[in-house]
């Protein structure tokens, strides 16, 4: 994909957004910068864009003269495939891809990139510490630090750790990683992506471009990426948390071995610094990524025994009055708040709620089995999590009126020896503009205590 002294309009004027249009400008291109939101300040995005930039700025309604006029369309990942604004511009002939086949086709070096439902962030978190040990590491995409960002500070030694949602692979096209990993499957985003299918075909684009000379890391215990293992190019590594596998890494008694021609014993699961045997599988996918890649075992095992979590993953935040407070509120779907219920081990004050992405919450619910004395319940989708507790037989709730509100009526509830655990099941939009603004929110409350 050629940009040189193309014009790209950038679709998004977020981080995604900006990384893209520097990117661009610095590769030649002539790029405009659209954002339909109207209430944004054309000058404070200008800034964003820095001293020097030539890129011009649109803001609120698409002007018609600009369809005929453009070569190539980056869309941020925030952006609708279908919007019919984006079909028109498809329909006009006009490429559309996204950030990170921007970022790839300027980078350098090999990609070890992970898509997942769970677990993404804390994986590529600990697979880039692993191979910050190994070799010169670049950690990017969904993480937070944008691909495009990076790129241009690749080299051909260098690696790049990308954790990659949906909305960043359904604009890929040559994107091929040297190893990919996909976590597990489970409903998510659906109000994007409309059906399962969509969201799961999304995800499965991450080894789309890959051949046989490259490798796909899966959880056999997850019969979509099971089956998906059977129909790809790519060399296939299973890995498993119920059951020992002839070929793969696995948690056998305690232990993670991983056995691909010789076996190696990684870790005991008690010398991790994680809960849980969700984080167990983490450290099994970006263990596995690790081996096949070359990485010498004794770095593996240092780094994976040296990693302490990520920041707002059942995050301890302090003990007050014989109560321990926990941030997870990366918990952003119902799926990975039961891996935060799960990691539990004493009476636990649960908050949740938040933004509506047409989830199911009786799984949820369900999960609650004994541990969750109140549910505290706080967002736009309160009262539909309140109507499937009470489908659940689950009548130990309340309502919140705002988040403050929430964190301090579970606050007065807990008693010593209880715990209080931020994992919403829900988005963050429309209270906070991000799950990190509404951790720090948690946290900042809970240590004023």
């Amino acid at each position: 994909m050629e940009v040189t002294k193309k014009k790209v309009l950038v679709f998004g004027s977020g981080i995604s957004g900006i990384g893209a249009a520097k990117l661009l400008e610095a590769k030649g291109s002539y790029v405009t910068l659209y954002d339909g939101n109207e209430k944004l300040d054309a000058r404070e995005v200008r800034q964003k864009l820095g001293e020097g930039s030539r890129a011009e700025i649109v803001i609120g309604a698409f002007p018609e003269e600009l369809y005929d006029t453009l070569d190539i369309v980056v869309l941020s990942p925030g952006v609708p495939t279908d919007l019919p604004i984006v079909n028109r511009m498809r329909d006009a002939g006009i490429l559309i891809t996204g950030e990170v086949e921007l970022a790839y086709e300027a980078g350098k070096g090999d990609v070890l990139a992970i898509t997942g439902t769970n677990g993404k962030t804390t994986t590529t978190a600990l697979l880039g510490e692993i191979m910050g040990n190994y070799k010169k590491t670049f950690v990017v995409g969904n993480i937070g630090n944008p691909y495009t960002t990076a790129s241009l500070e690749m080299d051909e030694d260098s690696v790049t750790v990308a954790e990659m949602s949906s909305f960043q692979l359904e604009t890929i096209i040559d994107f091929r990683p040297r190893v990919s990993a996909i976590l597990n499957f489970t409903p998510d985003h659906l109000n994007r992506h409309h059906t399962m299918e969509a969201y799961v075909n999304a995800k499965k684009n991450i080894a789309k471009n890959q051949t046989e000379e490259d490798y796909c890391i899966l959880n056999y215990e997850d019969v979509l990426t099971r089956e998906f293992g059977e129909n790809i190019r790519a060399q296939v590594l299973y890995f498993s948390s119920k059951r020992k596998l002839e070929k793969g890494i696995y948690l056998e008694d305690g232990n993670i071995i991983y056995k691909n021609g010789e076996e190696i014993l990684v870790c005991r699961v008690e010398e991790l610094n994680l809960l849980g045997t969700h984080n167990y599988e983490n450290v099994m996918a970006a263990a596995a990524m690790a081996l096949v890649y070359g990485v010498p075992a004794d770095i593996v095992r240092k780094s994976v025994l040296a990693f302490k979590g990520v920041e707002h993953r059942i995050e301890y935040v302090t003990e007050k009055k014989g109560v321990v407070y926990y941030n997870d509120s990366k918990g952003t779907n119902p799926d990975a708040a039961i891996k935060g219920i799960q990691a539990m081990n004493r009476p636990t004050v649960l908050i949740g709620g938040g933004y509506d992405k047409d989830s199911v919450y009786t799984d949820w619910i369900n999960s609650f089995e004994g541990k969750v004395k109140k549910l505290i319940l706080v967002g736009a989708t309160r009262e539909k999590i309140a109507r499937d507790a009470l489908a659940c037989g689950f009548t130990d709730y309340q309502f919140a009126e705002t988040f403050e509100e929430a964190v301090l009526a579970a606050a007065d509830f807990a008693q010593a020896g209880d715990a209080v655990l931020l994992s919403p099941a829900c988005a963050s939009w429309g209270m906070f503009p991000n799950y990190e603004v509404r951790g720090e929110k948690f946290k900042e409350i809970v240590n004023s205590l």
